[in-house]
């Protein structure tokens, strides 16, 4: 994995794997860096695969039927044709494989905004906003999380944009474009688009007053790598907003957002350690809340 601190994390039922096989082989620069069953989860055997695409990291596991993707988390990609001249082409390329067996949120067409503009579901539920980019000032990277905030989260991109920027560091705000007045049923001054770095990652926040039927949910949370325990006690009382959603290292925010509050050693431990080991941590880390680095450790070498 790269030392991206906030790294997206896809809840499949068995599709994991296979799901992250087909990313990396359509998207430039793919590679699997890290396959892992984790043994007598409460879903049975669970494979947890981590992978990068163009450069960006994901982690994704097969852990049940509990959770649909939906479009309340997407995932935009922007395409730059002052940076590369068959930026369209590349477009429209990414745009098929990704209508396999897909559903089409967006017909890929011109709109106001975009010379070439898209939003595909894959056949695994996963949503991609595909844009031609001519960003004001600065170029912003091929992939973005965007957050939209719909039903009772609507008209708050702006304040989340705001708490998140507060919580992180190496944090700071970039565009924001708001809907005007006849753009009904969106309300006048509330967010069509803003951008924002938090941990120095760009995310996306947007309202939408569309009806929607889903909301923020489990099947797309972030998961942010902490190197001590500090860190992981400032991220939990910072976000955490739900005590009945504490899980292992699981949390969601006050915006519904789901968050896993995860400790680098965790990882490493899980890839290194012998199949007792991973079995005894596993045991572990499924009764806790928050995580306990000393106590993961000591359950790690049997103490």
């Amino acid at each position: 994995m790269n030392n991206q601190q906030i790294v997206p994390h896809l809840w499949f039922d068995k599709e994991a794997v296979e799901a992250a096989e087909f990313y990396v082989s359509i998207f430039p620069n793919g590679r699997i860096t890290n396959r892992t069953t984790i043994r007598n989860t409460p879903s049975g055997d669970s494979d947890e695969v981590s992978f990068e695409i163009a450069g960006y990291s994901f982690m994704a596991i097969s852990a049940g039927p509990y959770f649909q993707f939906n479009p309340s988390i997407s995932f935009f990609l922007n395409f730059h044709p002052s940076k590369d001249e068959d930026a369209r082409e590349k477009l429209d390329e990414l745009w098929g494989k990704l209508s396999e067996e897909g559903t089409v949120l967006m017909p890929l067409q011109e709109y106001p905004f975009s010379k070439r503009y898209g939003w595909i579901q894959d056949k695994y539920g996963v949503t991609w906003q595909l844009i031609l980019s001519d960003p004001v000032d600065e170029e912003r990277p091929f992939i973005i999380p965007a957050m939209m905030f719909v039903g009772d989260m609507w008209g708050k991109a702006e304040e989340a944009r705001d708490f998140y920027a507060s919580v992180f560091a190496n944090s700071r705000l970039g565009e924001i474009e708001r809907y005007s007045a006849g753009m009904e049923p969106d309300k006048e001054g509330t967010v069509m688009y803003a951008d924002y770095q938090i941990g120095n990652q760009w995310f996306v926040a947007m309202d939408s007053a569309e009806s929607h039927a889903y909301r923020f949910n489990e099947a797309i949370s972030l998961l942010i790598c902490c190197e001590n325990q500090d860190e992981i006690d400032y991220y939990w009382d910072k976000l955490s907003a739900d005590p009945k959603a504490e899980q292992c290292g699981w949390l969601k925010d006050k915006y519904g957002v789901s968050w896993q509050v995860w400790p680098t050693v965790l990882g490493e431990m899980m890839q290194t350690g012998t199949r007792a080991q991973q079995d005894r941590l596993t045991q572990t880390f499924l009764q806790m809340k928050k995580f306990n680095i000393e106590e993961l450790k000591n359950s790690f070498e049997g103490n």
